[in-house]
């Protein structure tokens, strides 16, 4: 069950599109908001911890420092402001706090407190980074054990959840939270495995079909062949998905430095958004 959402907001163009899913989701799953702001300090630690004999030999002064922080606090003050006031009108109920410290841990540390995050896939510096995922969020995904989803620039309701089941256990867990949310939403499930072998995909494909029999689901299923992330994508597009919902990061660390993470692919080429099991 998802019962409380946490929402990291810092205000970029992604901001309103994440509190717009909180707001959906919360309305569809009677859930409580929780909206974080994080005043991001680790700039200021680095600067005072160069020193005389650092590489850049001018550090700002304590003046700097504290102005420069009141500045940054009074910016995530005013974010919470605008967020807060969005929820009130929809009738959520929430919560907001703002914290100073390093985003990835903060919002690691405050995710234990919530069923689902949901995150922008960039942030604030995103004009500047038009093919890569936020730094941020790529540290937050790997870290958490809560489910995440990650959303584009644009916001949708959903109609239609595609999963991609490989078998692993964290597909499986996937399945759990396609059923629940397939059942809440009262939307549409496509599950969709992906093997050069016709036999084992039928195979993994069935295994889906039959977990999801205890779950009230409009199901549909597919079993096709190509390369993984290609056919993620295409497949959502020609299905007109909603979401794309998978488990995180399903293979070693030594096999994602070799060929990269299929989670990682997905999370920056996808333009709808990725929900993301753990």
């Amino acid at each position: 069950m998802i019962k409380s959402i946490l929402l990291p907001v810092d205000g970029s163009e992604y901001t309103d599109t994440v509190l717009k899913y909180g707001i959906y989701l919360a309305q569809q799953l009677d859930a409580r908001i929780m909206v974080l702001s994080v005043v991001d300090i680790r700039i200021f630690e680095w600067a005072l911890s160069m020193g005389s004999d650092g590489f850049v030999p001018i550090v700002p002064s304590g003046a700097y420092h504290d102005e420069s922080r009141k500045l940054l606090e009074k910016r995530a003050q005013a974010i919470l402001k605008k967020s807060s006031k969005m929820l009130e009108t929809n009738n959520i109920s929430h919560e907001v706090e703002m914290v100073s410290g390093s985003p990835i841990e903060i919002i690691s540390e405050q995710a234990h407190l919530a069923d689902l995050l949901i995150m922008g896939n960039r942030g604030e510096y995103a004009r500047w980074k038009s093919t890569t995922i936020g730094a941020t969020l790529e540290a937050v995904t790997r870290q958490i054990n809560k489910p995440i989803l990650i959303t584009p620039k644009e916001y949708r309701d959903f109609k239609k959840i595609q999963v991609a089941y490989d078998g692993s256990d964290n597909a499986n867990r996937a399945l759990q939270l396609a059923g629940y949310l397939g059942s809440q939403l009262n939307i549409e499930v496509l599950i969709i495995t992906i093997s050069d072998n016709e036999q084992l995909g039928q195979n993994i494909c069935d295994e889906a079909v039959k977990y999801l029999e205890s779950y009230d689901v409009k199901l549909k299923t597919a079993v096709l062949k190509g390369d993984v992330e290609s056919v993620i994508l295409s497949t959502a597009h020609e299905n007109e998905a909603d979401v794309i919902l998978m488990g995180a990061f399903g293979h070693s660390r030594i096999r994602e430095a070799i060929l990269g993470s299929t989670t990682s692919h997905i999370m920056r080429k996808s333009d709808i958004p990725v929900l993301l099991s753990k």
